[in-house]
């Protein structure tokens, strides 16, 4: 269910406010997935010292090797496809990167964030999940979809911004710029690498931001520039990090730059309460 203000539209903008429903329609239906992000429990961080972590079995460290769980009798789980049981490594795990270990219907996120590991089980009996009704959004609007212009940087520059974890940073590869035109006013983002090679990730605030959009962040994918570097910047599509949702979250926060001096009323609003 997606809360959604109604305009009066043209024939053209109903064509694109249909398009947009059926995306927005789709996001939703991922982010209410039953392992999704609406469905973790808790935020667990490794150190070297073996803990217990809520709602899963076995006891958990971290070090040079990776995490490892150690497995009381009569406990097991299933990684890498196989049920185990004693100790299990989890090897090495790359920045921002994960793996998953099952036991019953939750399944046990094993990432690293901020260069520390981290455990974080989701359930899909979570009442966070259960509750969730949809997100509000902005009537879609063609005004708000834009071509830009991408601007590569000679290198890809390493970009460290904070988080909504107090004390946590990342580092995001920043490969270039968009620059764009909104109201009159020449405006530029810092893009951050996709999760694709063929697309950009854009986080930014705006003048709407803790007024009727989350406060700390807000996501745009970008796709992949034409020949002569055009790219279509859709804020229709605007979307909240999964911080919006759950205090189980390690989302970054934008790069200083990437603050827009203008209130952008498109994409999704603060989460229903």
């Amino acid at each position: 269910m997606t809360l959604t203000e109604t305009p009066t539209e043209t024939p053209t903008d109903s064509a694109f406010a249909d398009e947009w429903r059926s995306w927005h329609a789709q996001h939703e239906a991922a982010r209410a997935d039953g392992h999704g992000f609406l469905a973790i429990t808790g935020l667990t961080w490794l150190t070297g010292e073996p803990q217990r972590v809520a709602g899963v079995p076995g006891e958990w460290w971290t070090g040079p090797g990776g995490p490892v769980v150690r497995l009381a009798d009569g406990e097991e789980l299933v990684a890498d496809g196989a049920t185990v049981s004693g100790e299990h490594a989890f090897g090495e795990i790359p920045e921002r990167g994960g793996v998953t270990a099952v036991v019953g219907d939750v399944v046990i996120e094993v990432a690293r964030r901020g260069g520390s590991d981290v455990v974080r089980p989701r359930d899909p009996a979570n009442p966070v999940l259960a509750a969730y009704t949809g997100t509000p959004t902005y009537a879609p609007d063609p005004r708000w979809q834009v071509t830009g212009t991408y601007v590569p940087f000679d290198q890809p520059r390493p970009t460290t911004v904070g988080s909504v974890v107090e004390g946590l940073e990342h580092v995001y590869d920043a490969p270039g710029r968009i620059e764009f035109t909104l109201d009159g006013q020449q405006l530029a983002l810092t893009a951050f690498e996709g999760l694709t090679s063929d697309s950009f990730m854009v986080l930014f605030t705006d003048e709407t931001s803790g007024v009727t959009t989350y406060a700390a962040n807000r996501s745009l994918k970008v796709g992949a520039p034409a020949a002569d570097g055009t790219v279509t910047v859709d804020f229709n599509r605007a979307t909240n990090l999964p911080c919006a949702y759950t205090v189980f979250a390690t989302c970054p926060l934008p790069p200083a730059e990437n603050r827009l001096p203008l209130a952008v009323e498109a994409g999704e609003k603060k989460p229903a309460a």
